[in-house]
């Protein structure tokens, strides 16, 4: 792997590659929501970075576990050289999602999407509307929560670190806000994100 391959396999992902979701409604109306990359977002960064062919994976059982490595290959020493994690079973497609999972886990050990390790805890007080706080065993969001049509704006510093985010919902009210913008960024920058 070459300085270029890295550095395009590191860089930070774009807010158009990170998706956003509830990952759960406290009692007081406060949604914690999670920014998360999907598969698709690892296989088209390794795409770009080594080219179709030249990046593998595969999935094993070992124990009771499914693990997923990756492998790239290494012109230098005309070898493949593997990272490999296992993942979780989701709620909807326990092993769809437990390979998925796998697959991201061992390209966040590449280095793809590292940052989003970086990013704060978004702690967002839910609308009265937006969170139906009797629904049991906890709290839910109702429809009028459309956190899919939220803009979201994120900065990185010149180490890659996550410096600043923020988020406008479907009515244009900031709603969530962290770290420091710069100056420099302009309103056409900020409309790309």
């Amino acid at each position: 792997m070459n300085d270029l391959q890295v550095k395009a396999l590191q860089a930070p992902l774009s807010v158009s590659e990170i998706e956003f979701r509830v990952q759960s409604i406290n009692k007081g109306g406060y949604a914690t929501i999670l920014a998360y990359k999907d598969a698709r977002v690892d296989m088209n960064r390794l795409n770009s970075a080594f080219g179709l062919g030249f990046w593998q994976r595969k999935h094993e059982v070992i124990g009771t576990k499914e693990f997923c490595s990756v492998g790239i290959w290494n012109s230098e020493i005309k070898d493949w050289c593997w990272v490999q994690d296992t993942g979780t079973k989701s709620n909807t497609e326990a092993e769809k999602g437990q390979s998925s999972d796998a697959f991201k886990r061992a390209c966040f050990n590449l280095g793809i999407g590292i940052e989003l390790y970086d990013y704060p805890v978004m702690s967002i007080p839910l609308k009265d509307n937006e969170v139906d706080k009797n629904a049991s065993p906890r709290p839910k969001a109702t429809w009028a929560l459309k956190l899919k049509e939220w803009r979201w704006y994120t900065e990185f510093d010149n180490s890659g670190k996550l410096s600043f985010i923020a988020a406008k919902d479907d009515k244009n009210k900031v709603r969530f806000q962290w770290g420091n913008r710069r100056q420099s960024v302009t309103k056409t920058q900020e409309e790309a994100a």
